[in-house]
């Protein structure tokens, strides 16, 4: 009797435990994960969206010569607003950016030198030879010459 009263106090009190934790099923859970991500989404799509109305609504709509000629820093526009630009103008934007993102990618590692090691400092030593060696070539087949 005493045996049955034991094991019928443990069956109770696996009853209670089990009732007491729910189990949520695998999908509820990774839901749950991301709420913050996708209040993120919504609250980020929502802001731009609502500037674009409100403007529209609000904006005042005039048209007049004024509005539909080209803006020159205030001055009077002369001749055509369609101009050719020579191809150097953008080699040299092209130069900006190669090493603009070089100075992106060797800052990081420039910080946390002393934790990644010999490797990564070969790996960035590397990178920079090639970029030298791309900008010898460029030298000298012309390209960085202005006129």
């Amino acid at each position: 009797m005493n045996r049955e009263r034991k094991v019928d106090t443990c069956r109770n009190k696996q009853a209670k435990l089990s009732s007491s934790i729910q189990m949520k099923s695998p999908s509820m859970f990774l839901l749950y994960e991301y709420d913050i991500f996708w209040a993120f989404i919504i609250i980020a799509s929502a802001i731009p969206i609502l500037a674009f109305l409100i403007s529209g609504v609000l904006a005042p709509i005039r048209k007049g010569p004024e509005k539909l000629s080209s803006y020159e820093s205030g001055i009077e526009p002369m001749g055509d607003a369609w101009l050719q630009f020579r191809i150097r103008y953008y080699m040299f934007a092209l130069v900006f950016v190669v090493f603009d993102v070089e100075t992106v990618f060797l800052y990081p590692w420039a910080m946390s030198f002393d934790v990644l090691g010999i490797s990564v400092f070969i790996e960035a030593f590397i990178f920079v030879l090639i970029l030298i060696v791309g900008s010898v070539y460029a030298w000298r087949k012309g390209a960085l010459e202005w006129s």
